[in-house]
């Protein structure tokens, strides 16, 4: 029997981190020198993506560790340590990682990786109410803003299409107006549709 195939076995199918039957993935926890079913789980996108810092970190999504950081499996243990350490600004974290108990073998494990969650989490264009911003979206503008430089007033409302993402500061994005390309801060915009 494949690896894979005992995973979702033991997991019946489900995330064993979230409980998500949705597109299951086998995650390796790192570091090992070869894949078996003791330092293997099988997780959802959603959780992959956030733990390999792919995507910016759900915080409320990951109160599911209350539940999975109890699983007899290590290897679960370790990737609940290490997601709720990530978390440690978060009081339910905390008082999680309080109640926690790692054997010494199982501890040393989840300890050491923690040097590569000092890495940057990669940063995300957010409009105002918090919805990611992909270049080539459209927004709305939510403030009548000034453009430095020109007689130009963007009003309020005014839709700017296909915008692109300013490198390096998630602040701002530029796009269009009445053919000039201005610089426009992510605050004042609303992601349309």
């Amino acid at each position: 029997m494949m690896l894979e195939e005992q995973l979702l076995q033991r997991s019946e199918n489900k995330c064993e981190l979230c409980q998500s039957g949705e597109t299951l993935k086998l995650y390796a926890v790192p570091p090992q020198s070869a894949n078996n079913v003791d330092n293997c789980i099988i997780v959802c996108d959603t959780c992959l993506s956030q733990i390999e810092k792919n995507k910016e970190t759900e915080k409320n999504h990951w109160r599911c560790l209350t539940t999975s950081m109890w699983s007899e499996l290590a290897a679960v243990q370790v990737v609940s340590w290490r997601m709720l350490n990530r978390l440690s600004t978060e009081g339910w974290a905390v008082d999680n990682l309080d109640m926690m108990y790692l054997d010494d073998e199982t501890l040393a494990w989840a300890k050491a990786a923690a040097e590569d969650e000092n890495d940057e989490i990669i940063e995300i264009h957010k409009d105002c109410n918090g919805s990611p911003l992909l270049a080539g979206d459209s927004i709305v503008l939510t403030k009548s803003l000034d453009v430095k430089g020109s007689t130009l007033n963007a009003k309020l409302g005014t839709v700017v299409k296909n915008i692109r993402l300013v490198e390096n500061n998630t602040d701002q994005i530029e796009g269009k107006i009445e053919g000039q390309v201005i610089v426009i801060l992510t605050k004042y915009v609303r992601k349309q549709g």
